[in-house]
């Protein structure tokens, strides 16, 4: 069984007096299977929600109320480095090597943390950056001011990129805050939908990439945080007044899809939650999912971190207490991609240089692929190396007479077959001298 591991991170000062928990903890790692236990801990940090990213090597947690944000090695064990922006960051996203930042005047700004490099967009929002979302391809942020911007992530990496560069689309449905954007990671044109939530009591559904939006949900409270299912089946949705809601997107009364039911412009109101958290446990300000689909987190403002099972009634269970407001919940990768590189160390971002160094450690050998190598590696045989042996067989048939190569291999076969035979006969004969009584 895959073990499965999540990051907790808090905001605020501690709830009580209690001794049990160090006071300057701000971040918690936890195993959560096949057996729950505590791993690390990170100290002087304090986030707000949708402010924690985490790598492979590194955690990046955005500072509450300030402009900074704090890099730990998950491999040491401890802070690396305190990084300084001009502006107060109010959210993070991590997508490969490049750190999304959204600030509180609206901008975007973009860290290459291999080498330093940093890029920032105007400031297309007129209030807070609240969340990100991002995939290989394109930037989501949502805002204070009820949008959701579209990027291209390529052309903002560009580095003749224009200082006046603007969104690619904007999605203006919503009428009050946007709380929490999340992206489906397809890269078709047809199925690159996203769900944002805003404080208007909705979520959405649209295509970030035609601007259409397919399905919207109204909520009885405030949804504060949206997570998807892995296989992007189902939505679940933490509110205001404590519900968790698990809904559906391609289920009996699918609401995507050539089997949905009713139009897009339809709103679907969603009344029955998945379960109800404890008055004492306050709102949800968080949720993750495993990566089986089959467990949900929440973290509450009253420091709890539960967990939901879907086959169970909807009564949660207590996972930890950390005794501060818990504002983040991301769980790790339980098998960790491939990558070419290796981060040991990140290189803190600069504007003033048009040359960057890239600082990362190779995984993989600079050397030539042999032929060999290429073909045990693919997933069959590569087009070009069945082309080459279907011109080899064509010229070797070519290339000689098939009556002639025909009569010569006879010829080979009936040798063989007659001294199998000639030995065949002189082993029966010793055989025969044996058993016969003298």
């Amino acid at each position: 069984m895959l073990s499965e591991s999540f990051f907790a991170s808090t905001g605020g000062p501690p709830l009580s007096s209690r001794t049990e928990i160090a006071r300057d903890v701000g971040i918690y790692s936890y195993q959560l299977h096949p057996t729950l236990s505590a791993k690390s801990t990170f100290k002087k940090s304090s986030t707000s929600p949708n402010c924690l990213a985490v790598s492979d090597s590194h955690i990046f947690a955005a500072q509450k109320d300030k402009a900074h944000v704090h890099v730990y090695s998950r491999i040491r064990g401890n802070q690396e480095a305190l990084i300084p922006f001009q502006e107060k960051i109010t959210s993070i996203a991590l997508i490969q090597d490049v750190l999304l930042l959204g600030t509180a005047q609206g901008r975007l700004i973009l860290w290459e943390i291999c080498t330093g490099r940093q890029a920032a967009t105007p400031a297309c929002h007129v209030q807070a950056i609240t969340c990100l979302a991002a995939t290989s391809y394109h930037v989501l942020t949502g805002s204070d001011d009820s949008n959701v911007h579209v990027w291209s992530l390529p052309h903002l990496l560009d580095l003749d990129v224009r200082a006046d560069y603007e969104p690619d689309r904007s999605f203006s449905n919503h009428r009050a805050a946007v709380t929490s954007v999340i992206i489906f990671k397809s890269t078709n044109p047809e199925t690159s939908m996203c769900i944002s939530a805003s404080k208007d009591k909705t979520c959405i559904i649209w295509n970030y990439q035609t601007g259409e939006a397919l399905r919207t949900l109204l909520f009885p409270s405030i949804p504060l945080c949206v997570c998807l299912d892995p296989c992007a089946r189902a939505i679940f949705v933490a509110s205001e007044d404590g519900s968790v809601f698990a809904v559906e997107l391609f289920g009996d009364k699918a609401l995507l899809g050539p089997r949905s039911e009713g139009l897009s412009s339809t709103a679907v109101q969603v009344t029955t939650p998945l379960g109800v958290a404890e008055a004492d446990d306050g709102p949800a300000s968080c949720i993750a999912s495993s990566f089986d689909g089959t467990t949900l987190l929440t973290g509450h403002s009253k420091g709890k971190v539960l967990q939901w099972t879907l086959a169970s009634d909807g009564h949660p269970t207590k996972v930890a207490d950390l005794n501060s407001p818990v504002t983040n919940l991301v769980f790790s990768q339980p098998m960790a991609e491939k990558k070419p590189i290796k981060i040991h160390t990140v290189v803190k971002p600069t504007r003033a240089e048009r040359q960057y160094t890239f600082t990362a450690q190779l995984e993989t050998s600079l050397a030539d692929e042999t032929k060999f190598s290429r073909v045990l590696n693919s997933k069959g045989f590569p087009p070009d190396v069945l082309e080459a042996a279907l011109l080899g067989l064509e010229q070797s048939n070519s290339g000689t007479s098939s009556g002639q190569g025909a009569d010569e291999a006879n010829e080979e076969l009936w040798q063989i077959i007659n001294e199998q035979r000639a030995l065949q006969q002189l082993t029966f004969q010793k055989y025969v001298e044996a058993k016969t009584p003298h």
